[in-house]
């Protein structure tokens, strides 16, 4: 399995959750040399201008973070197209699920999966996909930015209950034929981070889902990072779903 990554992402671009220093560190200390690890490259300018405003792109750069959002979403791009073959996660930062065509907040900047599956349809890689996005905030920027498509599909599960959680999951992953399965994992609804809910467990259980459901449909599938902010249970949350998605 395919891990993308850049040394550029443990520096601290804002002061931010999102942005803290450890955060990189406790993932990539966990995932050690058990994967292969790929350089991220930067978004080349239109794929970017493919799902944000040209006003929403100076917006960025006037804050300073034009370059590091832009790696954060080539990283996804690589994940993406590195996915239609063999898994891939991207570690990147900053997140994008909450970047919309002209805004965005949640510390994010760029729509990192809008990015990524958009390139993959506009270079005929692909014509339907699946997001699942299991970070514990709503991902309203994926929303507001892939529902445009009819052939996206989207799931950002809901439930205060563990096994029902897990339910709607399989039940979504198993629902549509697709070319591509793309997940927005967010890490912030362990029990040990902000949402108190899901156990490291969970993590391999939906990764493992992913790659059940992929195979069954011969399709791609691939990750990206979105939330978590508890440095001492990140890393190994983040292992764990990796674990699940490997072959």
């Amino acid at each position: 399995m395919k891990v993308i990554f850049h040394n550029d992402f443990y520096e601290v671009y804002a002061s931010e959750p999102a942005a803290a220093q450890g955060r990189m560190e406790s993932i990539m200390e966990a995932l050690g040399k058990r994967f292969d690890i790929l350089q991220a490259t930067p978004a080349e300018p239109d794929a970017i201008k493919a799902v944000h405003s040209e006003g929403h792109i100076d917006y960025v750069k006037r804050l300073g973070l034009y370059d590091i959002s832009a790696l954060s979403a080539g990283g996804a791009i690589n994940a993406a197209s590195i996915g239609m073959t063999e898994p891939a996660f991207a570690v990147i930062r900053p997140p994008g699920h909450h970047a919309s065509y002209n805004d965005s907040w949640g510390f994010c900047y760029f729509n990192n999966m809008a990015v990524a599956l958009t390139r993959l349809i506009k270079s005929g890689q692909i014509k339907t996909a699946s997001m699942l996005d299991f970070d514990l905030h709503y991902g309203d920027g994926n929303v507001n930015i892939l529902s445009e498509n009819s052939n996206i599909y989207l799931c950002n599960p809901d439930s205060s209950n563990r096994k029902s959680y897990l339910n709607v999951v399989e039940s979504f992953l198993n629902r549509h034929q697709v070319d591509i399965i793309g997940i927005s994992a967010g890490f912030d609804n362990h029990e040990q981070d902000w949402g108190g809910l899901m156990k490291t467990s969970d993590y391999f259980d939906m990764g493992e889902m992913v790659k059940k459901a992929a195979k069954k449909m011969n399709s791609g599938y691939f990750g990206i990072l979105e939330g978590g902010y508890n440095h001492d249970v990140l890393g190994q949350n983040v292992l764990a779903l990796l674990e699940g998605m490997s072959e």
